[in-house]
Parts: structure tokens; C-alpha cells; sequence
């Protein structure tokens, strides 16, 4: 049975699961412009820096910003 879901403990779900943190957000953009994905204001890797910042600014799960 091959399993083709990348479901990790950091992913985040549309019905209130894990929130973007910003260092995720930096995973999603390093994997997209090595794979050579889009890259532009629109695209996924923008979207997800924009929740991890968001996410941080709220007090969220925001990689280092917790002082």
C-alpha cells in the first residue's frame, strides 16, 4: 500500500488544526523556489508567509517571536 499523503504535525488544517508559523512559511517558500514553483505576490509560498506573520503578530505559533 503506497501512501502518497504529507500530512506532518506542522500542516495546517482548514478546520482549526495547526496554525502557520513563520518558520513554516519559510520551509513552503525554500521548497518552492528549489522546485522551481511559483514564486510570484500570488502564489502559495506568498500566502503562507502572509498567515505566518499574521499568525505571529496575533501571538500565535510565530517562530521566534516570543519574547
Amino acid at each position: 500500500m503506497s501512501s502518497s499523503n504529507n500530512n506532518s504535525s506542522s500542516s495546517a488544517k482548514s478546520s482549526g488544526g495547526t496554525k502557520m508559523s513563520q518558520s513554516d512559511a519559510a520551509r513552503v517558500q525554500s521548497g518552492q523556489a528549489k522546485s522551481g514553483q511559483d514564486m510570484s505576490s500570488s502564489g502559495f509560498a506568498a500566502r503562507a508567509q502572509s498567515a505566518g506573520d499574521k499568525n505571529a503578530n496575533e501571538g500565535g505559533q510565530g517562530g521566534n517571536n516570543k519574547w
